[in-house]
């Protein structure tokens, strides 16, 4: 909306003519629709602070992963679908990874890797895994980084999936470095 002083001239005369005619007509009822305009009053004032308040009201909704790096512990809320999802630093770009604890190590899907800097056409899909989806094609890399907040190892050992995949998992191998791994109330909790 524009904050132009003409224009909000124009829109507070336009609504205050509207106000006058509708008065006047209804001057009869005038009690009655005193306490309907307060009522539609109140609805739209809340109606502005549902909007005005939207991002807070989400967050307070949907929590978020908290880390709290000097106590070497990671905190992840489950999501609606039930999983539980991390955002990590792979060389330094943030990914999304769903924890994983069927699977063995930590899968990119190819854009993924490509996003962390990977050229993921010149890798060697030597390996097999096989997935719900059946059998997949991997490649084996090492990650120059992968961190959580301020928890950061380095030449970590990964593979980069050469099938569809709509996102990258975080297996055993990397939660194993973790002395504790605990589900409750709702939230998956990692500890170093």
């Amino acid at each position: 909306m524009s904050n132009d002083p003409a224009t909000l001239t124009y829109l507070v005369l336009l609504l205050s003519a509207i106000a006058v005619w509708f008065f006047v007509h209804n001057r009869e009822r005038l009690g009655k629709l005193v306490q309907q305009a307060l009522a539609w009053g109140l609805i739209f004032a809340g109606a502005l602070a549902v909007v005005a308040l939207w991002d807070d009201i989400r967050q307070a909704v949907t929590p978020q992963q908290s880390v709290i790096a000097e106590q070497g512990v990671i905190t992840l809320p489950r999501a609606r679908d039930g999983h539980y999802y991390v955002t990590a630093e792979v060389n330094g770009t943030p990914i999304r990874f769903t924890v994983d604890t069927g699977a063995t190590e930590i899968v990119l899907s190819r854009q993924d890797a490509l996003s962390a800097g990977i050229d993921t056409e010149s890798l060697a899909y030597v390996g097999r895994a096989y997935t719900a989806n059946g059998e997949v094609r991997t490649a084996p890399v090492r990650l120059d980084s992968i961190s959580i907040g301020a928890i950061r190892d380095d030449r970590v050992m990964a593979y980069v999936n050469d099938g569809d995949m709509s996102g990258s998992l975080l297996g055993m191998r990397y939660l194993n470095r973790y002395s504790r791994i605990e589900i409750t109330d709702g939230a998956l909790t990692l500890t170093r």
